[in-house]
């Protein structure tokens, strides 16, 4: 992949919910796993405390898909964390860390939902396939929120 062909990632999204719903979907146990195949989050939220993903996977229902460390939180406005995917993806490669933040803002009777995901390594493998998941999680988190089912893989 080239330099140039790296770019920083930014989605919005408006969602039928209240701030505190979105920050629910995207840090509960109930939201995560709902939205990520199983998978939840393992944090205690504080700046500088770890954070990790971990669901079913190709190392058992213990796998770790993401991992990080909590470089911002306020709760119902903003998550940040560095982003190394997990060992099972790209078996013996080098992990490289970028950052994804979400920032969370009433608009009206809705809320918008921004996430950002920058700092890439030109050499990441895993960017080109995170470029379109992006689109499916997030929509998938708006369904959740609005109806209470996710989109199905």
């Amino acid at each position: 992949m080239a330099a140039n062909d790296v770019k920083d990632l930014y989605y919005e999204f408006y969602v039928a919910g209240t701030p505190e719903q979105v920050w629910e979907a995207l840090v509960s146990p109930e939201g995560v796993k709902a939205v990520y195949a199983g998978c939840v989050i393992e944090s205690t939220f504080e700046e500088g405390a770890s954070i990790q993903y971990v669901g079913p996977g190709n190392r058992g229902d213990r796998t770790v898909h993401v991992y990080g460390t909590i470089l911002a939180c306020e709760p119902h406005k903003t998550l940040s964390f560095s982003h190394y995917v997990g060992e099972s993806y790209y078996e013996g490669q080098e992990r490289y860390e970028s950052r994804i933040t979400y920032r969370i803002e009433p608009a009206g009777v809705s809320t918008k939902l921004m996430l950002t995901h920058d700092q890439w390594h030109e050499q990441d493998p895993s960017y080109k396939n995170t470029v379109s998941a992006w689109w499916f999680l997030l929509s998938s988190t708006k369904t959740w929120i609005e109806t209470g089912k996710p989109l199905t893989w």
